[in-house]
């Protein structure tokens, strides 16, 4: 039994891996049936990332949660391990936004998802550090506990945007509401393509 994960937080690690791992599966399986026409261009940067970001959520729960139930595992290891490799992965996408032209000017609609991520990393190594120090930390252990639950919720919205191929961010949602008009994670160059077609034709008239 590990000296750290028992009781109540190891029953919570054990649904949050379950819930995780379910999670994880179901996503592949969203990605897999998506429809994709066989000549279609490779999808946006945004589209990319947030998709990256599911996955990334949903394996950082699980796989903090999967570690700190080995016995004798101090979870302030994969917390400090899973906090790093997040804080990277989101770094990362920064600067692919950044770099990218067609991304660079909707950058500010991603910083709801750039610092939720940011926010849940850093704590996560924080409070794994703390854990390390000190296994008998429960404080640093429910924070950790509980930034598992967030990871998953974050990682069911950027889910639920791949799926649906819509902006569901809190921005962009109010602009949706001020505007009427929504907010697709299009591809670059398809706003040209479909304005050249007959169908976008029609659409201006």
């Amino acid at each position: 039994m590990s000296p750290v994960v028992a009781g109540d937080a190891r029953d919570l690690f054990v649904a949050v891996a379950s819930a995780a791992a379910a999670l994880t599966g179901l996503l592949f399986v969203a990605m897999s049936v998506t429809p994709r026409s066989p000549g279609s261009r490779p999808r946006s940067v945004i589209h990319q990332v947030r998709s990256a970001a599911a996955l990334l959520s949903f394996t950082n729960a699980l796989g903090i949660s999967l570690f700190s139930l080995v016995p004798n595992n101090n979870a302030g290891y994969p917390s400090i391990g899973f906090g790093i490799v997040g804080t990277l992965f989101t770094l990362a996408s920064i600067r692919s936004l950044l770099a990218d032209a067609s991304a660079r000017h909707r950058f500010l609609g991603q910083v709801t998802l750039i610092g939720g991520l940011l926010a849940v990393f850093i704590i996560e190594i924080v409070d794994g550090l703390e854990l390390r120090a000190n296994p008998a930390h429960h404080s640093a252990l429910d924070t950790i506990a509980n930034l598992t639950i967030v990871s998953m919720l974050l990682g069911v919205a950027r889910a639920w945007e791949f799926v649906g191929d819509r902006d569901t961010g809190i921005w962009s949602s109010i602009a949706v509401l001020a505007t009427g008009r929504e907010h697709p994670l299009t591809v670059p160059g398809d706003e040209e393509a479909e304005a050249g077609s007959p169908e976008g034709a029609d659409q201006r008239d």
